[in-house]
């Protein structure tokens, strides 16, 4: 129903921009993730000034050295979350960088140990 006032309208307006606000705030976090987007074919993962690995999923061949490169002002790691594969941090101070050779095809799970709420990523090993 309507009043003379309008006011049901304006309620409804106000309502719609609310959800198009939250939608587009869902939408910007949900491509800020870690290892959740698409694996990407290349060796070279750069950490920017943001707290990211990009990109955060790779994928390489068996053999394949990986190449990340800090470019941020913090340190940052590359440690190892599977079985099998070292488990202490690769350690980066900025504009530093670190390798590691994969030698064995599977998925695997990194994180940065100094921040592992923010920086995750995925190695995948193909045959």
């Amino acid at each position: 129903m309507r009043s003379r006032s309008g006011a049901p309208t304006r309620r409804v307006g106000a309502l719609l921009s609310s959800v198009a606000l939250v939608a587009l705030v869902l939408a910007g976090c949900s491509s800020s993730g870690g290892g959740a987007a698409s694996p990407v074919a290349t060796t070279t993962v750069d950490l920017p000034q943001s707290y990211k690995f990009a990109p955060a999923s790779i994928v390489v061949s068996t053999g394949a050295t990986a190449t990340w490169t800090n470019h941020d002002n913090f340190s940052h790691s590359v440690q190892f979350l599977d079985g099998g594969l070292p488990g202490d941090p690769l350690v980066m101070q900025p504009g530093q960088t670190v390798t590691f050779t994969f030698d064995k095809t599977g998925t695997f799970n990194y994180q940065c140990h100094f921040h592992p709420q923010n920086m995750k990523g995925t190695v995948t090993v193909s045959g």
